[in-house]
């Protein structure tokens, strides 16, 4: 499979790697290929380049080793192509706290990375604004899908970030692939059926319905996924039932789902909704899980008007 050219948008388009900047390709022994891809391209643009390679994390958030934690905020860009997700971590946050620009691919595999980043991220940009500006202000979002989901978020005084893949200013951060909108909601009510993918099925054969009552999961019917919630509430108590994150897809090139959720989450025109942690997104819950969920029908409402949602052209 030829990496070279989703490297290359990432490392020249997403990140807009210069000459006179340094850049720390972040990866572990699951992922390399995909990391000396984009450290070869980075190679090609500065002599301030390095790869690191460290063991896979134990679970999604662990902290990276301290020598890796170091490298990441003393870069200028930072690229994390690793099969544990960096993107909650201390690390992540001290490093673009410290201003370096960085960019995490969690779970990135070679299909992922090559259909995810054939794209053209200013048009995904201009989805995410299109979309900021018909959710940003409203006080009340609702979602249905004719699986069952019917389900409102008060997002409160809490912002809406867009997640673009343009990672150009310092401090900015963003998954890769790209391509989402979303928010940290103060409070949820309602049910929601994923039917789409979800940890750790992958692309589900049927559907999981999830029920929420004052922002906190009451009810999961899948036996998995709810294993993976008392796992978490075992260290953290109720924070694990988190309602953390409704998320809206905009980026134009998913054109179908492939049982990766960081590709999925991104297809435009769905949905999904997360449990658990939502600290490193405008929330207050640190947990170590973050659980997404992502619908394939759904139908959004912002204070009672429908959202046109992205599509596939």
């Amino acid at each position: 499979m030829d990496l070279r050219p989703a490297a290359e948008t990432a490392v020249r388009q997403c990140m807009a790697l210069e000459g006179d900047e340094s850049c720390a390709v972040v990866t572990d022994d699951e992922r390399e290929p995909v990391g000396e891809a984009l450290y070869t391209v980075a190679r090609e643009i500065t002599d301030d380049a390095v790869l690191l390679r460290y063991p896979p994390g134990p679970q999604h958030g662990a902290e990276p080793p301290e020598p890796v934690a170091a490298a990441m905020s003393g870069a200028d860009v930072v690229l994390a192509p690793t099969s544990k997700s960096l993107s909650h971590t201390r690390a992540r946050g001290a490093a673009t706290d410290a201003g370096t620009r960085a960019a995490t691919l969690p779970g990135i595999t070679e299909e992922v990375f090559t259909t995810g980043l054939d794209a053209d991220y200013e048009r995904i940009r201009q989805e995410c604004d299109r979309m900021l500006e018909r959710v940003a202000d409203a006080t009340e979002i609702s979602v249905t899908s004719p699986q069952g989901t019917d389900i409102t978020f008060k997002p409160g005084s809490r912002e809406w970030l867009a997640d673009t893949g343009i990672v150009h200013e310092p401090g900015d951060f963003s998954n890769l692939p790209a391509g989402e909108v979303f928010v940290s909601p103060e409070n949820a009510t309602g049910t929601y059926v994923v039917d789409g993918t979800m940890h750790p099925h992958g692309l589900l054969d049927g559907e999981i319905e999830i029920e929420v009552e004052d922002g906190f999961v009451t009810s999961v019917s899948d036996p998995d996924v709810r294993a993976e919630l008392e796992e978490a509430e075992a260290a953290v108590g109720r924070d694990a039932y988190n309602l953390a994150e409704l998320g809206i897809g905009t980026n134009v090139a998913v054109t179908e789902l492939v049982g990766s959720v960081l590709l999925d989450e991104k297809a435009a025109g769905t949905v999904h909704i997360a449990i658990g942690d939502d600290a490193g997104i405008g929330g207050d819950t640190d947990a170590p899980i973050h659980s997404d969920g992502i619908l394939r029908e759904p139908t959004v409402f912002a204070d009672g008007v429908e959202v046109e949602l992205p599509r596939i052209e």
